[in-house]
């Protein structure tokens, strides 16, 4: 009876590694299939001119070369605005967007999550519907208020649209709702003041929703391009500086566009490798599946 247990047990487990391999198997292809993108803009980077002119284009690289990135460095470098310069200002404004907008986002969630106003439901009703529309449909609308502001050509017309943005609001008041009410009632007893038990109680309690929130904005605003709010060379971004290097001779510059690209994607990639574990939970928070 005993050798007959034992037996079953290792059928099972026999069973259960074979499951896990397959398993592991296909979520290794799924990654891989993922990462496409990134490894092909990569092998493109390493490409001569000869092989980036081939077509149809390979997923290889006879001959790599870091000659584009030094011709990328080479045609920055004869800007007449030094590329740090560019490279500040994207910077700053991703971190400080980022920084602005996930403290705003937070405050605004929590009436919306846990208190009673009228208009609570129309006011989360809009945010929802805001989240359809995509950044060309509400250009015209910003731009405008920009101008009537005397805001455009600042660096202000580049951080103040993306602190309202909905989707950290939305992922937020979502993950909120879910702190007990019990913990938030007991605070006030306390004598806690809503400043007091947002900042000691909501906030810590809500550092997978921040991670995930900063991990989209400061994604979005790394590459946001905004040609149209922005006139002054030493205010423009990377991303733009970049653009203008490779449209002075597509094709000649097809090697340096495809360098820029890849560094454009390092940053973005670095923030998500390292906060990347939070986002799951913040997701299954805010059902979205």
């Amino acid at each position: 009876m005993i050798s007959l247990t034992r037996k079953k047990a290792g059928i099972h487990s026999r069973r259960s590694l074979t499951g896990n391999i397959l398993v592991f198997s296909f979520i290794g292809i799924l990654a891989l299939f993922s990462a496409l993108p990134f490894i092909f803009a990569v092998i493109t980077s390493l490409k001569p001119i000869d092989e980036l002119l081939q077509f149809p284009p390979k997923f290889s690289v006879a001959r790599p070369t870091l000659a584009n990135f030094g011709d990328l460095f080479q045609l920055a470098s004869n800007m007449w605005v030094p590329l740090f310069r560019y490279v500040f200002n994207t910077a700053m404004v991703a971190v400080l967007g980022t920084i602005f907008h996930v403290v705003f986002a937070a405050m605004a969630a929590y009436p919306l999550a846990k208190h009673r106003f009228p208009g609570k439901n129309i006011i989360f009703s809009i945010i929802v519907m805001a989240l359809m529309f995509v950044p060309q449909v509400t250009f015209i609308p910003q731009f405008v208020l920009m101008s009537k502001l005397n805001l455009v050509n600042s660096y202000a017309a580049l951080i103040l649209p993306w602190i309202g943005a909905s989707l950290g609001l939305f992922l937020m008041k979502q993950f909120i709702e879910q702190i007990p009410d019990a913990i938030l009632e007991a605070a006030r007893i306390d004598g806690a003041s809503e400043f007091t038990t947002f900042f000691r109680i909501v906030w810590p309690n809500t550092t997978p929703a921040i991670l995930t929130v900063v991990i989209f904005q400061f994604i979005n605003l790394w590459n946001y391009s905004p040609r149209e709010l922005i006139y002054s060379e030493s205010l423009k971004v990377f991303r733009m500086a970049l653009e203008q290097i490779v449209a002075g001779d597509p094709v000649a510059r097809m090697g340096a566009g495809a360098a820029a690209s890849v560094i454009l994607m390092i940053p973005p990639i670095l923030v998500f490798v390292f906060l990347q574990r939070k986002v799951v939970e913040t997701m299954t928070f805010a059902g979205i599946k």
